[in-house]
C-alpha cells in the first residue's frame, strides 16, 4: 500500500506532524522531490525538531528512510542533520541507530549552487523570487540541463573532476562577469566532495528497486512531499515556485515506482491561509490582524521551519485551496491549525476573487495565473467562531458546534472528506474521523 502525503496550499501546512503521525504505521518513509530549502517541524516524545532533508520516519526504530532520487542532496547538510537528530533520539536515553538510505541517483548539491542563488536574489534585489538561498534552482538547472552529478559518480566516474572543470568553467563565467564575485576553484570543490565521500557511502542504495521490492512484498510506504500545490513549478504561482514538482503525480517519478501504485493522497490544508516567501497571496492579512494571527499559529507562531523567516497569514480560501486539492488528486483531506481559530468571534472565508479589469467578468471561483492574482480582491462569507480554546482535543464529538460547523462547511465545498483534523501540534492531539 503506498500512500502520499503531500501541501495543498503555498507550503507550511503543518505536513510535518501529519507526516510524524503516519510514519508510526509505515515500514518505509520516502521524500520524493525537493532539498534542504523547506521543513517540517515534529514535536514528539524527543523534543521539537526541524527535519529538512531527513523523511519524518527517522523517529521510528522499524522504519526505513529513503531520500529518493527526486531529491537535492546537500551532502553536508544531511550528515550534520543526521548527527543532530541522533543527539535528540540519544538525549531522551534511546538508542540514537536510524535507517535511512539515499538513491544513487539523486542530484548533488554543490557549492557554486548556493553560490549563484545567493547572488542571483541579491541581482533582483525588489525583483526577487523569495528563495531560500540554499542552491535549489541552479542544481534543478544543472540536472535539467544535463551538467548535474549524481551521487555514484562520487565513486564510479573517471570523469568526475573534467566533469567539474567543465560546470566551472561556465559558472565562473557568470561569477566574474555577471555578479562581479571571485571565481570558484574546482579542485577545491572535487577534494571537497572527496572529502565527504566515506561519509555518505554507506547510505546510498538503488532505492528505486528497494522501493519496487517493497511494493511486491505489500510494504506500507508513505510518500513525503515538501512545500505545497501552489510551489510547484508547473502548476504553481510561477516564478515564485520551488524548481522541482511539489504534485503526488511526480512521487512517482521522483522514486521509481509506478504511478498506479499510489493508492491513497492525502492533502495537507490548513484552518486559514499562510505563506513563506515572494509572489501574490489574496487573502493576506496586514498589520495587527496579520500579528495576531501568526502569534497565535502554534507553539511558535508562523515562522518557517528552515527560514525563521515570519509567513504571511489570513483567512482560509477556497479558491486556491480547491485547486491545490484537484491538482494534487486528493482522495482525502488533513485539517491542521483548527485551534488556532479559538480567538475569533467571526471566521472568513474567502469564496472567489474579483479581478480588477478582467476580460471576462469580474468575479472566479477559478484560480487564475500569477498576474491576475496580483489583480484579485477576496470576496468573503462569515461563519461564527467557537470562541473557546479546543487545544488537544481528540473526538469530534467534544468539539464545539461552531467548529464543528467550520470544518462541515469547508469539507462540503472542497467536495473531498477530511478525514484528520489537527488540534495541536502533538501526535495525540489529531481528531481520526
Amino acid at each position: 500500500m503506498v500512500k502520499a502525503i503531500v501541501g495543498a496550499n503555498w507550503g507550511d501546512e503543518g505536513k510535518g506532524k501529519m507526516t510524524d503521525l503516519f510514519a508510526g504505521g509505515a515500514d518505509v518513509v520516502v521524500r520524493f522531490q525537493g532539498g534542504s530549502n523547506a521543513g517540517h517541524t515534529i514535536i514528539n516524545q524527543y523534543g521539537k525538531n526541524s527535519l529538512h532533508l531527513l523523511p519524518s520516519g527517522v523517529f521510528y526504530k522499524n522504519v526505513v528512510n529513503i531520500l529518493a532520487n527526486g531529491v537535492a542532496l546537500n551532502i553536508p547538510f544531511f550528515l550534520n542533520e543526521v548527527e543532530t537528530v541522533k543527539k535528540s533520539i540519544a538525549a531522551a536515553g534511546d538508542e540514537d541507530a536510524i535507517n535511512i538510505i539515499v538513491s544513487d541517483k539523486a542530484q548533488v548539491l554543490l557549492p557554486y549552487h548556493i553560490l549563484l542563488d545567493t547572488l542571483e536574489e541579491g541581482r533582483l534585489k525588489e525583483r526577487k523570487q523569495g528563495t531560500t538561498k540554499s542552491g535549489i534552482a541552479p542544481l534543478f538547472a544543472d540536472k535539467h540541463s544535463r551538467v548535474g552529478i549524481q551521487l555514484w559518480q562520487l565513486f564510479d566516474d573517471p570523469d568526475l573532476l573534467t566533469k567539474i572543470k567543465d560546470n566551472c568553467d561556465r559558472v565562473n563565467t557568470l561569477l566574474v562577469n555577471m555578479y562581479g564575485a571571485q571565481p570558484v576553484e574546482p579542485q577545491a570543490i572535487f577534494d571537497e566532495l572527496m572529502g565527504v565521500r566515506d561519509s555518505i557511502k554507506h547510505y546510498m542504495a538503488d532505492t528505486a528497486k528497494f522501493l519496487r521490492n517493497a511494493v511486491k512484498e505489500g510494504k506500507k510506504i508513505l510518500l513525503e512531499g515538501q512545500l505545497g500545490t501552489l510551489r510547484d513549478v508547473e502548476h504553481g504561482i510561477y516564478p515564485y515556485s520551488t524548481s522541482s514538482s511539489t504534485l503526488a503525480g511526480y512521487a512517482a517519478a521522483g522514486t521509481g515506482i509506478a504511478p498506479y501504485d499510489i493508492k491513497e493522497i492525502i492533502a495537507v490544508i490548513k484552518a486559514y491561509s499562510s505563506s513563506v516567501g515572494e509572489g501574490p497571496f489574496v487573502v493576506e492579512w496586514f498589520g495587527e490582524q496579520g500579528d495576531e494571527l501568526r502569534k497565535r499559529g502554534g507553539d511558535a507562531g508562523e515562522y518557517g521551519a528552515s527560514t525563521g523567516r515570519p509567513r504571511r497569514v489570513g483567512p482560509f480560501d477556497l479558491v486556491a485551496t480547491r485547486y491545490g486539492v484537484e491538482t494534487q488528486g486528493a482522495t482525502s483531506l488533513a485539517l491542521t491549525n483548527l485551534d488556532v481559530l479559538g480567538y475569533l468571534h467571526e471566521i472568513p472565508v474567502c469564496v472567489a476573487y474579483d479581478i480588477e479589469g478582467a476580460i471576462e467578468g469580474t468575479r472566479t471561483t477559478d484560480f487564475p495565473n500569477t498576474a491576475l492574482q496580483y489583480r484579485a480582491k477576496p470576496v468573503f462569507e462569515y461563519l461564527p467562531g467557537w470562541n473557546s480554546n479546543i487545544r488537544g482535543v481528540q473526538s469530534e464529538a467534544h468539539l464545539p458546534d461552531n467548529a464543528r460547523r467550520y470544518v462541515a462547511y469547508l469539507e462540503e465545498r472542497l467536495s473531498v472528506p477530511i478525514k484528520y483534523i489537527s488540534t495541536g501540534p502533538k501526535r495525540e492531539e489529531t481528531i481520526m474521523r
